[in-house]
């Protein structure tokens, strides 16, 4: 299929950069440029932050029905375009047909429940202590226009959890998207656009992130910053948001430790962590990366998580049958043979992969490392790739130790058949979601994000809408 120039879309239109100025964007399956992308200046940026005010003085006097129709549209329309926008973000970003599509597919799902969620946006009446005449409210009212940061990993997916609650609160909001993944993006913000959203409710922009950064957070328009991404680059959004009193939510690194007790059944921890470790490469925030296996099983386990990723398919995402594609970008190439370089240096045991594939595109070999000891690089810093580092735990308290040793507290997984166990678990372990015998599940009606280094604030559930909220207290009476 042919590979159209993504522009901006500002005002409801879709436009060059004022300057010209565009960045290449690159297939990582093969290392050749696909086309541009166009990078915003500030004089581009100026021009959102007016369309975005004037678009929430329109969206936020809409009834929740009527934002909830255009909503809906959009998802439906995403639906239908599921096939095309999935091929331009397996294009972009390298991950097989089937995940690029699923993304578009789920992305729809969360639009709807959050179209539906904005009915449930509801204030109260509180009775007075000192007179019945007094009309006490409690009223929830939208934030105001929002700018979200969002990462090339999930291009669809980190970007619609962020649009569908803020329009879902009734905020406008301004994207600046991944420039190495931006088609994605622009698929989901031109079924936005075609199902009826007014003019400026939701802008996308491109180019220098941390120019872009500093220009739109202290902005006075600007009432809310939303960012996924790592955590030192959260930290320094967070910080600039802070000294202007501008709310945040911070959705950030992680570290997930996955938990395989003495009673777990192997075959299904295998099976499901073995999944969710080479999906997408490898390359998701709540990816399982240390893998603390009880030591009468932890063998056993690491031969068969070895089988498993020795057996599958890595390849171009678009060649059917792929079952792993590239990783997004050559950084990731090098870094990811740098934590395999490093454990094994250490005195860990390559049980499969550790290399990179061919010498064209960034593929490398899905990686299993057994008795990884504990400074090794991969069990400290979040690997973000297809390496599943092994370490032998004896009782269980210990594995939670370990679990919680990391300042990180995304997501976590824990295999056991016993229900005391789950119990502990779910209560010891540091993280914001934990999955118990089952690959991660999110959904739209959950919360989803993390806590201590992980980030604050949730992406899923009525809690996502309340971040885009200012809550008052009025009190009326007759005079």
């Amino acid at each position: 299929m042919t590979y159209s120039n993504t522009q901006l879309f500002i005002d409801g239109k879709w436009l060059d950069a004022a300057s010209g100025k565009t960045i290449a964007v690159v297939n990582p399956s093969t290392g050749k440029e696909l086309g541009h992308v166009a990078h915003a200046s500030k004089a581009d940026l100026d021009l959102a932050l007016v369309a975005a005010q004037k678009g929430f003085e329109t969206w936020r006097d809409m009834t929740a029905s009527a934002r909830s129709q255009i909503m809906r549209k959009a998802a439906g329309l995403l639906r239908k375009r599921a096939e095309t926008i999935g091929r331009l973000i397996t294009q972009e970003q390298g991950k097989p047909l089937a995940e690029s599509k699923g993304e578009a597919m789920a992305a729809a799902d969360i639009i709807e429940w959050f179209a539906d969620e904005g009915f449930r946006v509801y204030g109260r009446i509180v009775p007075s202590r000192f007179n019945l005449a007094i009309r006490q409210m409690v009223l929830k009212d939208p934030v105001g226009p929002v700018v979200a940061f969002t990462p090339w990993n999930f291009p669809i997916n980190q970007v619609v959890r962020k649009v569908a609650a803020a329009l879902s609160a009734g905020c406008s909001i301004l994207v600046k998207a991944p420039e190495e993944t931006p088609a994605g993006p622009a698929g989901l913000i031109q079924a936005f656009a075609d199902s009826g959203l007014p003019p400026g409710v939701l802008g996308l922009v491109f180019g220098d992130p941390a120019e872009i950064s500093s220009y739109l957070i202290p902005h006075p328009i600007i009432r809310k910053v939303t960012f996924t991404g790592s955590t030192p680059v959260g930290k320094q959004l967070a910080a600039l948001a802070g000294q202007h009193m501008k709310r945040v939510s911070m959705e950030l690194g992680g570290h997930a430790p996955v938990i395989v007790a003495e009673d777990a059944d192997i075959a299904l921890a295998v099976k499901a962590a073995g999944a969710a470790k080479f999906r997408n490469a490898g390359q998701i925030c709540i990816s399982p990366t240390r893998f603390l296996v009880h030591e009468s099983i932890a063998n056993e386990f690491g031969a068969a998580l070895a089988k498993q990723a020795s057996a599958l398919k890595v390849g171009d995402g678009l060649t059917q049958g792929t079952q792993m594609g590239p990783l997004a970008n050559p950084r990731r190439l090098t870094a990811i043979n740098e934590f395999a370089k490093d454990a094994i240096e250490r005195g860990a045991e390559l049980l499969s992969g550790g290399a990179r594939i061919g010498d064209s595109g960034n593929f490398f070999q899905p990686t299993v490392l057994a008795n990884v000891p504990i400074d090794a690089k991969v069990f400290n810093d979040e690997p973000f790739g297809p390496i599943a580092a092994i370490r032998k735990f004896n009782t269980l308290e210990d594995a939670i130790i370990e679990a919680n040793r990391l300042p990180y507290g995304l997501a976590g997984y824990a295999f056991t058949h016993s229900l005391k166990n789950a119990d502990l678990l779910a209560r010891r372990v540091e993280v914001g979601m934990l999955w118990v015998n089952q690959l991660a599940l999110p959904s739209a009606e959950l919360p989803f994000g993390g806590i201590k280094d992980s980030g604050y604030g949730s992406e899923g559930g009525p809690e996502a809408v309340d971040a885009y909220l200012n809550t008052r207290a009025v009190s009326i009476t007759n005079v």
